[in-house]
């Protein structure tokens, strides 16, 4: 078994940052979570359901299984959100040639018009914000973003870890 690194090595500040990086994500995802609030209110235009049809919008028709992988969260859960959006006329239901009994969910004209206002809102915020921050320090947190997200995806990466601090035998 490995032994925790000594507080003064590299590893350890790497550590270090990582979690704050970790903490800074999680307020930033609260204070978001807020900001959006005032910005929709808190009705019917939840976070879920923007998020949906934002996916579609950058990204195109896709399944529901493929929504929920791209998440992560469960089939059950996007089915819910795509049921609602499909009642309200913002979404439709489109032959899947790749699959028979999976429709591919598309936005409506009166979607792709929700998206845009939703991006329009959004711009208005974050020009506001823009300009007090360096571009590249923006480029660089997105991609610092993204690789600890691609290295979370990877469980195969750090289950051996967790399982260890556990002092569980390593599982295959």
């Amino acid at each position: 078994m490995r032994s925790p690194p000594s507080p003064g090595s590299s590893t350890t500040a790497r550590l270090r940052a990582l979690r704050a990086l970790v903490d800074e994500t999680a307020a930033l995802f609260h204070q978001l979570r807020a900001s959006a609030a005032l910005l929709y209110g808190e009705g019917e235009n939840t976070a879920g359901r923007r998020g949906v049809l934002r996916g579609l919008a950058r990204t195109g028709p896709q399944t529901v299984p493929q929504m929920a992988r791209a998440r992560p969260v469960s089939r059950q859960h996007i089915q819910v959100l795509v049921d609602a959006l499909l009642e309200d006329g913002l979404v439709d239901l489109v032959d899947n040639p790749a699959h028979r009994r999976s429709h591919l969910v598309r936005l409506t004209a009166r979607g792709e018009a929700v998206c845009r206002e939703m991006e329009h809102v959004e711009d208005q915020v974050y020009s506001a914000l823009a300009g007090t921050l360096p571009r590249d320090d923006l480029e660089i947190a997105a991609r610092t973003l993204r690789s600890v997200r691609t290295l979370l995806a990877d469980e195969a990466r750090w289950r051996p870890a967790m399982a260890a601090g556990r002092g569980e035998s390593r599982k295959p």
